[in-house]
């Protein structure tokens, strides 16, 4: 039996910061195509504040919840502050042999008193197998207000009970933990203990594909936001994304290392940075000419708990030169050393989903192109990004790039009417300026307004 693969198709994001409505789709989808073959690129651009780091928050949040989480205080700032509530759907495509699950889980987060609760939760689904397609159905709708029953439809309830009154008696109490916790009922550790429990039977369908989602969202989703390059940009700290797959579990998460001292780790946090550093130095090297990075060990430290750990730091390599502490590389490089493994992740496995709020922060243009070019061609799985650097307009074909636009209602377009011969770059500056598609991409600046505002500044300054 082949590996599941699971690969997000669509997002659609509702009253989520400054965008009312708007959806991003990725390239299969968009072309209607059923595959998890080949990378998939999706590139969103646009003015500043037209919604691009929104869809990488909703990704975040959405990760959260999909592993049992609380979204937390935090997501009170992301609701649109003329609402009271907000929606996230997410499709995604599940691939388990020869059957292809379509696969939409909707979820409707209300503000009350100080903090974000789940109000709704829906999964539906459709089934691909031997050429024909169901129709999709939601098998599981859960409502935070509705106490009379634990979820609808009935019938899928009834599959997954059947004449086991324990199971029933466990998911009354699923349910009483996810709303005490704040998470999701669908998701929660306590419902999940019950879905995987009744496998084989006829809920076992809708059971794999709880447990399919989960796992992607806890082992191959990664979401890289704006405030990783943050403390780089800070010089305070290295996060490193990664994911070690060395048992059956493997490990994922950011690797967290220190800039301005050594670090202070127990034998198995050096033993995984040893195994990150290996992994990116097998290509850091190609992308930064005669550039590694290494681990100085400063020698055996007790640590306060009485086990043996050791002061490490990491260094910066290049041929003929000294070794240097990582921190006094530009942040260009720093920033590539911290996506670096997740970005080797995603390009060997067709079931890793990578986002990065602007991939271009600090990385020189014609880099950013080669690699943007380079997982277009050979990789296997999907990258996000938003970004500025409109080298990528040249690198990537129409359906790899999203536009923002200046209508809150309908917030990510595609170009239109773009041929082959096209420069995708001159088309969005000429759209900029002279418009011609389906809504305005650039809500419109004056320039002699903007020198008369600063000349009016300065006069204050001077005067103050």
């Amino acid at each position: 039996m082949k590996e599941t693969t699971v690969r997000l198709s669509s997002l659609r994001l509702h009253n989520i910061k400054n965008v009312v409505d708007g959806t991003i789709t990725m390239p299969n989808t968009t072309k209607k195509i059923l595959t998890s073959e080949g990378a998939e690129i999706l590139g969103i651009y646009g003015q500043n504040g037209s919604g691009k780091t929104a869809v990488v928050d909703a990704l975040y949040f959405l990760q959260k919840i999909m592993i049992g989480n609380s979204p937390g205080e935090e997501f009170w700032n992301y609701i649109d502050a003329n609402s009271e509530q907000a929606e996230i759907q997410a499709d995604f495509n599940i691939f388990r042999d020869s059957i292809i699950y379509e696969v939409s889980y909707s979820l409707c987060l209300k503000k009350i008193a100080q903090t974000v609760v789940i109000e709704k939760e829906v999964l539906s689904s459709a089934k691909n197998e031997n050429g024909r397609r169901s129709n999709k159905i939601a098998f599981m709708n859960y409502e935070a207000n509705n106490t009379d029953v634990i979820f609808t439809p009935k019938k899928r309830l009834d599959e997954l009970v059947g004449s086991n009154k324990e199971t029933l008696t466990d998911l009354i109490v699923a349910k009483k933990l996810a709303e005490k916790s704040n998470c999701s009922y669908i998701f929660g550790e306590s419902s999940r203990e019950v879905f995987n429990k009744n496998t084989e039977g006829e809920f076992g369908e809708y059971a794999y594909i709880i447990h399919s989602l989960f796992d992607f969202a806890l082992r191959d989703l990664f979401v890289i936001r704006n405030s990783h390059s943050g403390v780089i940009t800070a010089n305070f700290i290295l996060p490193m994304a990664f994911r070690i797959d060395g048992n059956k579990a493997g490990m994922k998460g950011d690797f967290v290392v220190p800039l301005t001292k050594p670090v202070l780790l127990d034998r198995d946090r050096k033993n995984l940075l040893e195994a990150i550093v290996e992994q990116i130095n097998t290509v850091l090297y190609t992308i930064i000419p005669g550039l590694k990075i290494s681990i100085k060990d400063y020698g055996p430290q007790l640590l306060d708990s009485g086990e043996d750990g050791w002061k490490v730091e990491l260094m910066s390599c290049r041929d003929g030169r000294p070794d240097i502490p990582i921190r006094m590389e530009s942040e260009g490089i720093i920033k590539i050393i911290s996506i670096l493994n997740a970005l080797i992740q995603a390009f060997g496995n067709p079931s890793i989903c990578l986002v990065v709020d602007e991939l271009d922060a600090g990385i020189f243009e014609y880099m950013l192109g080669e690699l943007l070019e380079i997982i277009k061609k050979s990789a296997k799985g999907q990258l996000i990004f938003t970004s500025h650097n409109l080298r990528a307009l040249e690198m990537l074909d129409t359906e790899n790039i999203m536009f923002s636009t200046a209508n809150p209602e309908n917030r990510y377009i595609r170009m239109k009417n773009v041929r082959e011969t096209n420069n995708l770059r001159n088309m969005y500056i000429r759209s900029i300026t002279l418009g011609g598609q389906d809504e305005v991409i650039y809500e419109e600046t004056d320039s002699l307004k903007i020198a008369r505002a600063f000349r009016k500044a300065g006069r204050s300054v001077r005067d103050a």
